[in-house]
């Protein structure tokens, strides 16, 4: 599972414009639907939505990772961006949020899930990945950071 396959330039956008989580999150989950990716919108929203209210998915380094698993989807799909200004997603660190990656996979695919939610993170603990991201300013941008980063991270395992 490769993320530069699942996580197309079509499905990040640059910048976000929503001013809260909620707004970012239903902002890239209509990337989603606007690609015809999902199967059921409403039913994926509010599974995040839902997961988003158990804990914060802003894990540190700027990042958010919202994730959760629904019907509305039939593979794992992800989408991300940029926010315009930095987000407030009560950030484990208490930092603000300048990257948000989605995810969303039915309930009986937990594999390609967990696998996607362990390569983000192993990205974002690279320094110069992150500043890839911050310097991204389009979604072609942002997607060939990814590229890179995946792989190079592909070689070093």
């Amino acid at each position: 599972m490769e993320l530069r396959e699942l996580l197309t330039p079509d499905h990040i956008r640059v910048p976000l414009h929503a001013p809260d989580k909620i707004g970012i999150i239903t902002e890239l989950i209509d990337v989603l639907a606007g690609s015809g990716a999902l199967r059921n919108r409403d039913a994926a929203l509010e599974a995040l939505l839902a997961r988003e209210s158990k804990g914060t998915t802003g894990i540190g380094y700027g990042l958010a990772i919202p994730h959760a698993k629904s019907d509305g989807s039939d593979r794992l799909l992800i989408a991300a961006g940029k926010p315009a200004a930095p987000i407030d997603f009560q950030s484990l660190d208490g930092r603000p949020v300048t990257f948000v990656v989605l995810l969303i996979s039915p309930p009986d695919q937990p594999g390609p899930h967990i696998q996607a939610l362990a390569k983000i993170s192993r990205l974002m603990n690279i320094e110069d990945f992150r500043t890839a991201v911050d310097k991204a300013a389009s979604a072609e941008a942002l997607h060939e950071a990814i590229v890179a980063f995946e792989a190079n991270d592909i070689k070093k395992a």
